[in-house]
């Protein structure tokens, strides 16, 4: 009898994690990206020089967290800058990064789209 309250009980939870990962991810979000910004780029208050990124879309509680981190070099640069999910009409059809600019004239991150997305990452 315990082991058949105890088998219903993991089927349990494992339906509850199942549903819980498809409502996180019902606006197609990929887990991990790549990014290059041909420019110095203002990111969650800290300058990115140019150059090939890895980002990594994470949860922290009901947070939706970008984490940029530097390719190549021996010490990379690593970033953390919370987004908003803003959803698409319809899944992206290419990658799309908006900027704004300060007042010394550099590039701020504002958005980003990415292909087979159903939302932009708003930041």
């Amino acid at each position: 009898m315990r082991q058949i309250f105890a088998g219903i009980l993991v089927l349990i939870c494992v339906c509850l994690f199942g549903s819980v990962l498809v409502a996180e991810n019902q606006m197609g979000i990929a887990d991990k990206y790549q990014v290059s910004f041909s420019e110095k780029v203002w990111v969650a208050n800290t300058l990115l020089p140019k150059g090939n990124y890895e980002i990594r879309h994470i949860m922290e509680g009901s947070d939706h967290i970008m984490v940029f981190r530097q390719l190549g070099p021996k010490r990379p640069i690593e970033v953390r800058a919370k987004c908003t999910l803003v959803p698409l009409d319809a899944k992206a059809t290419r990658n799309e990064t908006a900027f704004t600019l300060n007042a010394a004239d550099e590039h701020i991150l504002h958005e980003m789209v990415f292909k087979g997305d159903r939302a932009k990452h708003v930041f």
